[in-house]
């Protein structure tokens, strides 16, 4: 797949009192969450599988296809691997596909490498990974939306239907993302999910769960994996679902994955940076329940912000920069990490073309972060409340302006970790590494 980059200019922009303010001295703290993660997952699984599932005897000589999506979930290839052995006890053939609807450039290649860097090979899973942009038709929608599988799960005797369950970064509703999601955008590959958002993220709590019962009804489905992470990006909960009670299950793993995000731990920031973004943390390459930041309405009282600055690309996301543009500003070297040709292709299946605009550029970090105090108004410059993570899947240990201190010091839930210091830049005005 061949990566495409523009070589942005350098910019030499003049702006009045910026050399007047003084940027805050910083201070390491950690946010403290519900720390509570299955320990044992292979166990886990392997229980569960034997518990829930009434049907085994009926898997034997069965080809069966395991969904793998793009989102980042710790311990994928355990959990796969997990499933896949269990399956050969029982006598099955399990295979996996990747289910990503756009994501990976829309392509078979492109959707084998996403899978790749969670390791899921087919070495490291012992099966066969079929990839596919084919789909076939199932039925459809009573608007008259077409509803599509991938042909190869569709032409398999039975898909288990995996995926994280978590709330979505564009819309609310009784099922976001998660296992019903998968069946209604993920397994549907790039057809299937450009059909499905041509009527907005508006019509997502509604028409889910339609696509939903003319999947179950249509496709062979075999069982359902949920995965719900804590705040700290481990695993909380998993849950093997018969058919039967599939979206019910989906819509109370969504309500514990609610209970779970890990928000700030106090109310208002003046800027924020982030490191990295990436599709592997959320579709919004940030979560907009923690950030307020979304292309969609209804997140806005997630967080009181006033200007975000996105630094990076992480390297899972392959240069897809979905979700920079909600930045007010970032930096040169940014932009000119970002392949447009798969970003655009994804905003313009999802009909959200926000997702790719292009925020404002400065030279360095340095530049950026004074630009972003500079316009934020209402405020004392030289006081700014500034507040540094890595990206919204690592909230526990950030950095926030000495400014906090007092609001901080006796909170129940934070913990500060250091004496205020100096912001540490390296030579050419680029932030030094956060821990």
């Amino acid at each position: 797949m061949t990566m495409k980059f523009i070589n942005f200019p350098q910019l030499d922009i003049k702006i009045e009192g910026m050399e007047d303010i003084l940027l805050p001295r910083m201070m390491k703290i950690r946010q403290i969450y519900d720390d509570y993660r299955i320990k044992n997952i292979t166990g886990w699984i392997r229980e569960q599988m034997g518990k829930n599932l009434s049907h085994k005897e009926l898997y034997k000589g069965k080809r069966l296809c395991i969904t793998a999506g793009s989102r980042g979930i710790l311990h994928l290839d355990t959990i796969i691997r997990a499933i896949v052995d269990k399956l050969k006890e029982w006598d099955a053939e399990p295979f996996i596909i990747p289910a990503m609807g756009s994501h990976g450039g829309a392509t078979a290649e492109g959707q084998r490498t996403l899978l790749a860097d969670y390791n899921i090979t087919e070495e490291s899973m012992g099966v066969p990974i079929h990839a596919s942009m084919d789909v076939v038709s199932i039925g459809e929608l009573k608007d008259g939306t077409p509803v599509y599988c991938d042909k190869i799960a569709y032409e398999s005797d039975g898909i288990i239907v995996l995926n994280k369950v978590k709330p979505h970064t564009d819309f609310h509703g009784k099922h976001e993302s998660g296992i019903a999601k998968m069946m209604a955008i993920g397994i549907a590959n790039h057809k299937g999910a450009s059909m499905f958002h041509m009527q907005g993220f508006q019509s997502f709590p509604e028409r889910i769960p339609q696509v939903c019962n003319v999947f179950l009804e249509k496709a062979p489905v075999a069982f359902g994996v949920g995965i719900v992470e804590n705040a700290y990006d481990e695993i909380s909960d998993i849950e093997i679902m018969e058919k039967e009670t599939i979206l019910e299950k989906d819509a109370e793993l969504l309500c514990i994955a609610k209970g779970k995000i890990a928000k700030f731990k106090f109310p208002s920031i003046d800027v924020l940076i982030i490191d990295e973004i990436g599709k592997n943390i959320s579709g919004n390459g940030h979560d907009p329940n923690i950030t307020g930041r979304s292309n969609s309405e209804g997140f806005e009282d997630a967080l009181d912000l006033k200007k975000l600055f996105i630094r990076s690309l992480n390297k899972e996301t392959h240069h897809n920069a979905c979700g920079l543009g909600v930045a007010d500003v970032t930096t040169r070297r940014c932009l000119r990490s970002v392949d447009f040709e798969t970003t655009w292709a994804n905003v313009i299946t999802s009909t959200m073309l926000r997702g790719g605009a292009i925020p404002m550029y400065l030279e360095n970090d340095r530049e950026a972060l004074l630009v972003a105090i500079r316009t934020c108004t209402g405020i004392d410059l030289n006081q700014a409340k500034v507040v540094r993570i890595k990206d919204t899947r690592h909230m526990d240990c950030i950095e926030v302006s000495e400014n906090y201190y007092e609001e901080l010091e006796e909170h129940p839930e934070v913990e500060i970790l250091s004496e205020p210091y100096e912001i540490q830049f390296d030579a050419e005005g680029f932030l030094r590494p956060l821990f």
